[in-house]
């Protein structure tokens, strides 16, 4: 089993260091909170953000990127990769982070994949866009990247344009476009959801192998509890933009929160007997 890791050791290896994250959208006079408070430090593990839609998952992912939408207002006493102040970056600055040392896959490879534009000269593209390195060089670590996401006959698939490649195959190739730059972070927002049972399994024993071979960090957004029960290390529990429960993964089961009691009952289940399944008591928490 394992522990959560002390306050001490997080921030000794901590990659990425939020305290007080607030993020404001404000509207015909009004201001909606967002996100309220977050704060946490993440290190070279893999840790799930869950909740349900609209409670700021996606949104606190967005922010390490600066890709919040502009008119929403984003504030932190700590918002720090490797010691750098997010908030402060430039817009060119950040194209030095984004892409490279933090990437995100994202849940759909239809809508993230150009579709005029062969996969893999799109994974080239990333190479070479953060790399600097020749047309050639590019491709044959193209080449390199799709077998290491278990591409079988990648000369083939190289050729390929996204309408041609399953879902599967697509987000195999999302992975190599964002682990081509060797980043320290890479962020998965329901990176599995769209996929078949199987094939998630997949890409997950991927994703794993390449966390573990990369020694990077990955922060899996999902509302599948079961799946990240099985799959991290660690669990942020978020509700109505705050985190309301931080807990090892493998005692999510005997968690106490009545909000993370509730998403883990409200789960439908293969077996047992048929009866309602409980309803998500927002109230309390």
């Amino acid at each position: 089993m394992k522990a959560v890791p002390s306050a001490a050791a997080e921030e000794m290896d901590g990659l990425l260091r939020v305290k007080n994250l607030r993020i404001n959208f404000n509207s015909n006079g009004r201001t909606v909170e967002a996100v309220r408070g977050v704060s946490f430090t993440m290190g070279r593990e893999k840790l799930a953000i869950v909740g349900e839609s609209g409670s700021g998952k996606s949104l606190t992912a967005r922010s390490f990127l600066k890709l919040v939408q502009p008119i929403a207002t984003v504030t932190a006493e700590r918002l720090e990769f490797r010691n750098i102040d997010i908030l402060r970056q430039t817009e060119k600055e950040m194209r030095r982070i984004r892409g490279s040392r933090i990437t995100m896959v994202m849940q759909d490879p239809r809508y993230s994949l150009n579709p005029v534009i062969k996969v893999g000269d799109q994974v080239a593209g990333a190479a070479r866009l953060h790399q600097r390195i020749s047309r050639g060089e590019a491709r044959k670590k193209a080449m390199q990247m799709l077998n290491s996401v278990h591409i079988r006959d990648p000369e083939r698939v190289y050729e390929l344009y996204p309408h041609e490649v399953s879902g599967g195959m697509g987000q195999r190739v999302m992975l190599a476009i964002m682990l081509i730059t060797d980043p320290e972070i890479l962020i998965a927002d329901e990176a599995t959801s769209a996929l078949d049972v199987t094939v998630q399994l997949q890409v997950l024993s991927i994703l794993d192998e390449q966390v573990r071979m990369r020694g990077m960090g990955l922060l899996f957004i999902s509302h599948d509890l079961n799946l990240v029960q099985r799959f991290c290390e660690r669990i942020i529990v978020m509700r109505r933009g705050e985190i309301v429960e931080t807990v090892a993964a493998a005692d999510l089961r005997k968690s106490t929160h009545p909000y993370t009691r509730g998403l883990l009952e409200s789960a439908p289940r293969i077996g047992g007997p048929r009866t309602d399944l409980p309803v998500l008591n927002r109230a309390e928490g």
